[in-house]
């Protein structure tokens, strides 16, 4: 017979107590831009799963595409200490 056990650290991997550093809250500050730029193409590809992309659809698809780049390229010139 197998026993049914749980792991103790994926339980308490989620406990109330354990919140993000400074570190994480401030690295994910930074990186904010691409992490907005990403889900604006995200939502330019779902509009077109259920139909046929339109010129205008492949327009939106092309910039936001643009847009999550630069924003890549921002976030990787940036110098260590520089603040957004």
């Amino acid at each position: 017979m197998d026993h049914i056990v749980t792991v103790q650290d994926a339980v308490t991997a989620f406990a109330p107590w354990m919140e993000p550093t400074d570190a994480e809250l401030d690295a994910i500050e930074r990186e904010m831009p691409v992490i907005l730029a990403d889900v604006e193409l995200l939502d330019a590809h779902i509009v077109t799963l259920d139909r046929t992309p339109s010129e205008l659809d492949a327009r939106r698809i092309r910039r936001a595409r643009r847009r999550a780049l630069a924003a890549r390229v921002a976030l990787v010139n940036r110098t260590p200490g520089e603040v957004a």
